[in-house]
Formats: C-alpha cells, structure tokens, sequence
C-alpha cells in the first residue's frame, strides 16, 4: 500500500513537498518515485530513485524537483521549487519491485498563475 501526502494549492514560483510512505511487504530491492497526470492527458513520468540511491529525473523536473527516500521508513519524498502553472497535475507514487508495479491514491497539486 502507498500513501501520498503533501499536495495542495500554491502560487507559482513556489514550493511543495510531497511524501508517499510504502507499507505492508516492502523488498529491500525496488524502486519508488512520482508521476503525474494533468486534466485531459496521459500519465507522465516524474522522476525516481532506486533502493541503491540511483535518481532519474524527466526533463520536465530537472533543476527544480529534487527526489529522495528514507529506506528504513520505506519512504519518497518529492521536494518541487519554482513551481509552473503546468506542474498542476494529480501526482501518484509509485514502487516497482519485483517486476509488480504499485501505486498510491493520488494527490492534487495545483498552481496558480
């Protein structure tokens, strides 16, 4: 199970934290990360880290969303800055691991202009 905390309404310019926490039989070896879906369009990737701590960032994210986890709390965290009208989305967390993918509920992220 995957839960994701940390959306909400903000100006742009500025920031959010995101935070999902993984539970229930989590394997040592697996990846977690962010995508998001914004009105009328598909699922994109964000960005994600991997259990040995290798990141990968969309272009979209790179130089302004930073991605990282807390192994021993099975925990991601996405911190987004200079935030953009167009980073308005639902944003999911996500954990691949043993070639099953997981994903959380969902949380709104909406900035204004």
């Amino acid at each position: 199970q995957l839960q994701a905390f940390g959306g909400g309404l903000v100006e742009a310019g500025g920031s959010l934290r995101l935070s999902c926490a993984a539970s229930g039989s989590i394997f040592s070896i697996n990846v977690m990360g962010w995508y998001r879906q914004a009105p009328g369009k598909q699922r994109e990737w964000v960005a994600r880290v991997s259990s040995g701590g290798t990141i990968n960032y969309a272009d979209s994210a790179k130089g302004r969303f930073t991605i990282s986890r807390d192994n021993a709390k099975n925990t991601v965290y996405l911190q987004m800055n200079s935030l953009k009208a167009e980073d308005t989305a639902v944003y999911y967390c996500h954990l691949l691991q043993r070639m099953a993918n997981y994903w959380g509920q969902g949380t709104q992220v909406t900035v204004s202009s």
